[in-house]
Formats: C-alpha cells, structure tokens, sequence
C-alpha cells in the first residue's frame, strides 16, 4: 500500500504547531539535564522501571537509574510526575509527503514542490505524535532529502529521517505511472529494465542522500493498473539491487504483496519485506534464515475503505483493498506466531501522517503483546536500522529521545494515541 503523493495536514494550523515547536526546543546542552517519572518502559528487557531517572548531556543519555541516584549539581530537572516514560517511537514505513486526500488524479491540481511544503507539515504532526526517527521510503524529487536537511538544521521542527528518495521499479510496474495515456510523457527517474540498469540507479540514489534502498517487487494496492500481487522484478534485477546496495553499505526495502515476490526477494537477500500480505509458510522460513524483518502496515485497511472513495482513491485500488486486507491482518498474525522478527511500519501518507500510534491497537488485536508491539517500534526498528547504538531504547549513549504519556500503555496501548511529552535528541519538542 505505497503511496507516491503527499499530504494535507489535519486539523491543527500548521503554521502556529510548527512555532509551537521549535519555541519549546531546549538550546543544545549548556547543562546537564536529568528526566523523572513514574514509570519507565525499558524496551530492552521487556519490564517496567518503577521512578526512573535519566540523565541526559547534550544529545545522548548518559546514565538511566532510579530517583534518588546521584545527579550533576548544575543539571536541569524535567519530573513528568505520574506519567510513563518511553524511548522514542521509530516509524519503518512512511511518505512524508503523502496525503491520502490527493489521492487519484487530485494530486494533479498542485505543482511539483508542493508536496515538499506538505512534507514540512507532516514532518512537524509526525513529531509531535511521538515519533522521534522514521525511514521515509520513497518520494520525489528527493524531497525526503530536502526534509531531513531542513530538520537537521534547525529550520524546522520534524523527526530522524532516514531517506529513500526515489522507490525503484520496473516499466508499468507499481512504482511506474500508470494511470495516464501514452500521450503524456511522465518522468521516471527511478526505472529501469535490467540488473545493470538497477545498479546504476542504486549508486545515484545513494549520490544524492539515500541511506536506504526501496525497491517494487511487487504490484500495489494504490497503483491504477497491476496486479497487487504480481512480482515485477527478475530474481537477477532484485539481486542485482542487493548486492549493489550491501556493497556500498545500505539495506534494501522492498514493497512485496504476492508470494512469489516476497520469496525472491527474500532469497536476493533484503533486508525488510514491506506490506508483506501473502507470504506463506515458506516466506516465514527464509525471512528467519536469512534475519529479514516484516514490516506490515496492518491498519490502513481500515482507513482506506472507510476514506478511500471520498479521498479519490480509484475504484480499482479499493477493490484490491477489499481484497489484501484481512488477508494481510492473517498473515501478521501467522508471521508472528512463526517466529518471523516484525517491525513497525505504517505507511503513513496512506493514512493522514500523525495518525501513527493508531497502529498499535490493530497490531494488539492480530496477535502482538502491548509490549511486542511496542519493541516493534523501538529496539526492533533500531536493529532493522542498524542503529542499536544510538537509537530504539533508553539507555546510556543512546540519543535522548523520549516520550511521556498517561497511564500504562501496557494496559493500554491507545494510551500512545496521546503524546504527552515528546523530547528528541536532548531537546523538549513537545510539553511543559
């Protein structure tokens, strides 16, 4: 269910969430500062931490105790009272420039950069809900790219981002426009039609800011035409994509519904199956012998077909909707039970970005703990990153990201749907 076009912001005015923002930012690391609680999640050994205490210099974390724990005399002091404290949340599968209310031709009504400008805006909400690092994987223009700078360097308020720029696809394929007549002539910048071809368009994606390959194995939901299972790569183009990605040190995503795409994918050696909606017993098998990672959107059913035929979305792309859906939601749930390594992963764009957390209760209902499902979005998304040492957990030498919210979000995982208190990399992006 990948989206190739961007997004209109919901409800807040964007202009006073994003000041709202950057004012709370903290300046970077003049002192010391130590963060108490009531609770803390630890991710890392699956239990609650009773009066947690972290202290924090600059960016990272420098010790996690209990209160009442030795501290800096000069350190500024952040008690979130009642509330549970949490690493913050890492979304695998996003479009930051996507909105589902263009969806179909509306999206045709706006100028190229456009959906740069809607990206800032989803980058703040994105933040705001929590979500501290996201892997964009796929837009245009490298707007991805543009974005990541612009946070980067203080310009405005967003998450990490770790960016794909252009999704790699086949002629007429998933990533391919094709939904307008021959007499249109689209650019498409990121396809290509043999295993030499695909090489070249990993090593220039990488020379303009990918740090992750995402790849159309298969057909898609939201694309006008194909089938959304069938495999649209060869086995030699996926793996010639793979080996040209790994050898210059970046991890490959691939889009991949059908059983057979999943499977040559998987053996072409990548290293997350997105949507993932027909593996079968034999997918699960080689995602662990080969230590791949599901990451499936499993609550965009919902909005889809509740949104969908109002938004635009063409009639074909909701009958292949109705379709994958619950099939998908079966099949998170037999991947979990054999054991498959899940991260999670949204599609946000699909849905209205900063919707995120309503993931969590969908993952809950097919099969996952409250805690599994929050590892899936914290040490789990680290380790599919490769990113153990500064992100997905609260622990010394990690970046600061944290989020508070009320309650228990073990009892209650929707408890994750309301953000209290969001901090990224040492600053206070959201609350007090």
């Amino acid at each position: 269910m990948s989206l190739r076009r961007p997004t209109r912001p919901a409800a807040a005015p964007l202009a006073a969430l994003a000041a709202t923002l950057l004012a709370t930012a903290a300046p970077a690391g003049a002192e010391p500062v130590v963060v108490t609680a009531a609770h803390m999640v630890d991710v890392l050994s699956g239990k609650v931490v009773d009066a947690p205490q972290v202290v924090i210099d600059g960016e990272r974390i420098v010790s996690v105790g209990h209160q009442g724990d030795a501290v800096p005399a000069n350190a500024t002091r952040i008690d979130l009272g009642g509330r549970t404290l949490l690493p913050g949340l890492i979304d695998m599968h996003v479009h930051l420039t996507g909105d589902p209310t263009f969806s179909g031709y509306r999206g045709l009504e706006y100028t190229d950069n456009f959906w740069t400008v809607l990206g800032v805006a989803n980058a703040a909400k994105t933040l705001a809900a929590g979500f501290t690092t996201v892997r964009n994987v796929g837009t245009s223009d490298y707007a991805d790219v543009a974005l990541k700078q612009g946070i980067e360097g203080g310009f405005v308020p967003g998450p990490r981002i770790v960016p794909a720029t252009y999704a790699l696809g086949a002629t007429g394929g998933h990533c391919d426009s094709t939904e307008f007549p021959p007499s249109v002539n689209v650019p498409s910048p990121n396809i290509a039609n043999s295993p030499h071809e695909f090489r070249a368009l990993v090593r220039r994606n990488r020379k303009y800011g990918a740090e992750v390959i995402k790849i159309c194995m298969t057909g898609g939901v939201f694309s006008k035409t194909d089938s959304v299972g069938g495999q649209q790569l060869t086995d030699d183009e996926v793996k010639a994509i793979v080996d040209e990605a790994h050898m210059l040190g970046m991890r490959v995503a691939a889009h991949a519904h059908g059983t057979a795409g999943i499977n040559a994918a998987l053996r072409a050696g990548v290293d997350t199956i997105e949507h993932a909606s027909l593996a079968d017993t034999t997918s699960f098998q080689l995602a662990k012998e080969h230590g791949a990672w599901f990451s499936m959107d499993i609550y965009d059913d919902d909005y889809i077909l509740a949104e969908g035929a109002k938004n635009g979305v063409f009639a074909e792309s909701l009958e292949k909707e109705r379709t994958i859906g619950r099939k998908q939601r079966e099949t998170f749930r037999a991947a979990h039970q054999a054991g498959v390594k899940m991260v999670f992963g949204t599609d946000g764009g699909v849905y209205p970005n900063g919707f995120n957390a309503r993931q969590f209760v969908t993952m809950t209902q097919w099969g996952m703990t409250a805690m599994e499902a929050i590892q899936a979005a914290t040490k789990n998304a680290a380790e599919a990153l490769g990113r153990t040492g500064d992100l997905g957990a609260i622990a010394p030498g990690r970046y600061a990201d944290l989020i508070a919210v009320d309650g228990d979000p073990l009892k209650d995982v929707a408890t994750l749907q309301q953000v209290r208190f969001v901090m990224k990399g040492g600053k206070v992006a959201k609350g007090l």
